[in-house]
């Protein structure tokens, strides 16, 4: 029952992604139908994928046109797409949740025919990547090809799976519930705010969910990794926040369980992906093996949706592994559902 850190994934609507320049910036790669096609065509298309989009799912945020901060734009009759390089150095707290280079396709796609949209798109970005990635930088393991799409936009899955990409991290959306009851009672459970001295505890079990998560294609081992969470948890005990970020869950006396949570203004970093005004962000839950099935993660997430409801938070996002057999199922099942998924092949270029 993990949630995975993840501030530095740089998908869809991320203000902090760290935007690279990928080598070619040729804005007008080839196309069905006119070459570049002009202003008016291009707005017709991000019309009727922001139409189609707010029609499939309302928790979606407005789209705006990404041209200014992409390194190229490709288009077809019925799309465009618009592609970055993102790029973390070794040795940073990002480089635990991600490789250290990705290389990103933002697609929109209107028409009849969207399906066709989203193959023609995937075709000029592989000829971008085929000249533009170097060997030493897109053929390891510490590359990536991402492709962040709504989740219930399922157009031109089979494209992505065709070449070597797959489904393999969510950003999950929970709405506000003010009218649920409180947090249940669990019997030898008590949830407390960490201090200082849950140091330790802290970074041991930040260091079992982190590898628990490495093992499904986003989340990247790293030999630093227990200095770079410690330095991390050592920071967050001593922010001076209104609400406490990390929680340790005792079960009769032990801990057994953390949480991590971001409020306004920490999580307005990733507000731009859902369509609500106050946005939290549940950065991370871990239950040690020995208390799992014993009611302290469920005991975790209700004390975080308290949290967030008293500080008045219209939906809280998190990210999680899709193919994880703990994190999906445990997550729905307390009223999470998928906003964001993002497709990734490594490396990036095969």
């Amino acid at each position: 029952m993990q949630a995975q850190q993840a501030r530095d994934t740089g998908s869809g609507h991320d203000a902090k992604r760290d935007r690279g320049t990928m080598h070619d910036t040729n804005t007008n790669r080839g196309g069905d139908g006119p070459r570049g096609g002009g202003a008016d065509r291009d707005t017709a298309v991000l019309d009727g994928y922001a139409e189609r989009m707010a029609a499939t799912d309302p928790l979606l945020p407005a789209f705006t046109n990404p041209a200014a901060s992409a390194s190229a734009v490709l288009r077809t009759r019925d799309g465009m797409a618009f592609t970055t390089r993102s790029a973390v150095p070794p040795g940073s707290m990002g480089s635990l949740w991600r490789p250290l280079v990705e290389y990103r396709l933002d697609m929109r796609v209107t028409g009849s025919d969207p399906a066709t949209a989203v193959d023609g798109l995937l075709c000029r970005w592989e000829d971008q990547l085929a000249e533009a990635v170097s060997y030493d930088e897109g053929y390891g393991w510490d590359s990536a090809a991402v492709v962040t799409r709504p989740s219930r936009d399922t157009t031109g899955a089979t494209a992505l799976l065709r070449r070597g990409f797959a489904a393999t991290r969510v950003l999950a959306v929970r709405p506000a519930n003010r009218l649920g009851a409180g947090p249940p009672a669990v019997p030898g459970v008590r949830i407390r705010a960490a201090v200082e001295q849950d140091l330790p505890t802290l970074t041991r079990m930040r260091a079992e969910l982190h590898a628990y998560d490495s093992q499904f294609g986003v989340v990247t081992a790293r030999s630093d990794a227990l200095e770079r969470l410690t330095e991390d948890a050592r920071a967050q005990l001593a922010a001076d926040t209104s609400v406490p970020q990390l929680w340790i869950a005792e079960l009769y006396g032990r801990p057994l369980g953390f949480l991590e949570v971001e409020l306004p203004p920490e999580a307005n970093w990733i507000a731009g992906y859902v369509q609500a005004d106050r946005v939290g962000y549940l950065a991370s839950l871990h239950v040690a093996e020995e208390a799992r099935s014993s009611g302290v993660g469920s005991a975790l997430v209700a004390h975080a949706h308290q949290l967030f409801d008293s500080e008045d938070i219209e939906a809280v996002l998190l990210h999680h592994a899709l193919e994880s057999p703990r994190s999906t199922p445990f997550w729905y099942a307390h009223g999470y559902r998928p906003l964001w998924t993002s497709w990734y092949r490594r490396p990036a270029v095969g």
